[in-house]
């Protein structure tokens, strides 16, 4: 993808937590495994990756088996994200009544959105996210004149995110199957 002869830079922003259970309900949940390098290459197709992040909240020990076991796995995808060419942004885990809920990462994504829209960063934001509170970060990214493809899950696909997006691409569990040990 080029612009005026010139090959088009893009971003690529993945909602982690999002990502991960839209992976789960195909069963091709284990990230450990996970080829991000090669998929981060798919979702760009012929344009120039400038940083490709991955958003997840992060975990805290609260002296449970639980969250230690947690803790680690956590650990180990942020190894994993690192080799294969990833930053990370860590929010943070709220729990409540016994359940986990992430907080911060959305606006951490909207934050890196309009600053590679502002400060010309890249010309399109491929956005692996089907949260709609993102929505004013998109308007605003692209009344900068930029891009900004979702990317969802053709199981799940987000019909207002279709709508928010200048673009948008659905994935196939064959797709996905890709990029992971699973055979197709």
């Amino acid at each position: 993808m080029y612009n005026n002869g010139v090959k088009q830079k893009s971003i690529i922003l993945i909602d982690g937590s999002n990502f991960y259970f839209k992976l789960k309900d195909l069963k091709l949940h284990n990230l450990l495994e996970f080829d991000f390098k090669e998929f981060a290459k798919f979702l760009a197709r012929s344009t120039s990756i400038v940083k490709s992040v991955y958003y997840v909240g992060r975990v805290r020990q609260d002296g449970s088996e639980h969250a230690d076991k947690m803790l680690a796995n956590q650990q180990k995808l942020l190894n994993v994200l690192k080799q294969n060419n990833f930053r990370y942004t860590l929010g943070y885990l709220l729990k409540n009544d016994g359940i986990y809920h992430e907080k911060g990462v959305d606006v951490h994504i909207a934050v890196d959105m309009l600053v590679a829209a502002y400060e010309n960063i890249c010309d399109r934001v491929i956005l692996v996210s089907s949260d709609t509170d993102l929505s004013p970060a998109i308007e605003k990214t692209r009344a900068k004149g930029k891009i900004v493809e979702y990317v969802g899950f053709s199981h799940k696909a987000s019909v207002a995110m279709v709508r928010f997006c200048t673009e948008s691409r659905l994935l196939s569990k064959d797709d996905l199957l890709l990029f992971t040990k699973q055979q197709v």
